[in-house]
């Protein structure tokens, strides 16, 4: 029986530009963090190795900080671990990997993955990676490093690549796509017993069966990604395999498409809505509202989306396609009169227009409001 941790995409040293500086730090240490948590669930779990496909940094000119810290976490992984270059962090004349930082500070129990040669980890186990020795190849690395490859009868064999599937890529015919069909025959022929891929975020299953498999990150990195902070706990034994996630993560990130806003009760739904929302501190919001407000109630929410930028990781707000409608409650007792009074009225005249006049209308009237509510 064989069983080992797969991982992929830990892109060490991201930087995130719509997160604060004290933000951006909690989440640099969270993605170093889930490297010792990984390695505690690879313990607990009995795992052989962890294999990590690709992207291990964001790039090769992260600075030397972030790939010191990378290594230190390293050290509390109690199991071998194997990294494969990928197109982030390609096996290229600058590679990280070669940098001075990286060479003298890696633990022994490391294993950067340069070649497509198999690898001996155990009597019964051959390692296999596909490594990027270059950001844009012609061909994925896999391609050949599986034609290279006669049956295994003897051992069990694991695959380890990076980049994107054509069943699951939009443009099938770009350089580095990876063909599923070449996969399965492989594994057919029995070249290969199992998939290990990184590039794609989210935990996934691809093909027919249950041999190949992108880890997902175990951090995870924006709105589009399924399921992201996971890890995959894989197990071969007697020709069968199963695999299980294990949620890693502590971030996340959360888009909600559309907010409807058209009343007060739709105003405070909202706020009671991300009051609820726990761990604000590692989650990342991005609304898209819509509807038309008085502005009256644009000014009430404008004050609960102040105080959710306080305290979230980070906080989109996309308003475009709220309006916001002067009504007659929101000039109610203002005593304007004379000029004033002449203004307003052709400034509500005009809101309900397409373009810039319409815009400017509304913001002068609430500038107009908030100037009269302050003086009263």
């Amino acid at each position: 029986m064989i069983r080992f941790l797969h991982t992929s995409d830990w892109q060490l040293g991201m930087t995130r530009h719509f997160l604060t500086e004290g933000a951006q730090e909690r989440y640099n240490q969270s993605r170093f963090d889930a490297i010792r948590t990984m390695g505690r669930i690879a313990k607990d779990e009995k795992c052989r190795f962890m294999l990590v496909c690709g992207d291990v940094f964001e790039s090769n000119q992260v600075d030397r900080k972030a790939v010191a810290r990378a290594l230190e976490a390293l050290k509390d992984v109690p199991v071998p671990v194997f990294l494969l270059p990928g197109n982030h962090d390609p096996l290229n004349a600058a590679s990280v990997y070669r940098s001075s930082t990286f060479v003298e500070r890696k633990p022994s129990h490391v294993q950067v993955i340069e070649t497509a040669t198999p690898i001996k980890v155990a009597e019964d186990v051959e390692l296999v990676g596909a490594p990027w020795m270059s950001k844009r190849p012609v061909a994925n690395p896999i391609d050949d490093a599986i034609k290279a490859l006669t049956p295994a009868n003897e051992v069990t064999r694991i695959c380890m690549g990076h980049g994107a599937v054509d069943s699951l890529s939009p443009d099938q015919e770009s350089a580095g796509i990876i063909s599923v069909a070449s996969l399965e025959r492989a594994l057919s022929e029995r070249k290969i017993h199992f998939v290990a891929l990184g590039d794609r975020h989210s935990l996934t299953n691809v093909g027919g069966g249950d041999r190949i498999w992108y880890s997902g990150t175990p951090e995870a990195t924006d709105f589009r990604e399924t399921q992201s902070g996971y890890a995959l706990i894989v197990e071969i034994a007697d020709g069968s395999v199963s695999a299980k996630g294990i949620q890693i993560g502590q971030w996340r990130f959360l888009e909600r498409e559309r907010v409807d806003l058209n009343t007060a009760d739709d105003v405070e739904a909202l706020r009671k809505s991300l009051d609820d929302i726990e761990n604000k501190d590692r989650t990342v919001v991005r609304l898209n509202l819509v509807g038309s407000l008085s502005l009256a109630l644009n000014g009430t929410l404008e004050n609960h989306l102040l105080a959710a930028k306080d305290v979230f990781g980070a906080f989109d707000v996309r308003d475009d396609a709220l309006l916001v409608l002067p009504d007659d409650t929101d000039f109610a007792n203002l005593g304007f009169s004379g000029f004033a009074d002449g203004t307003v009225q052709r400034l509500r005249s005009k809101i309900t227009q397409d373009g810039d006049e319409g815009t400017v209308a509304r913001e002068a009237l609430m500038l107009l409001l908030r100037l009269a509510r302050g003086a009263a």
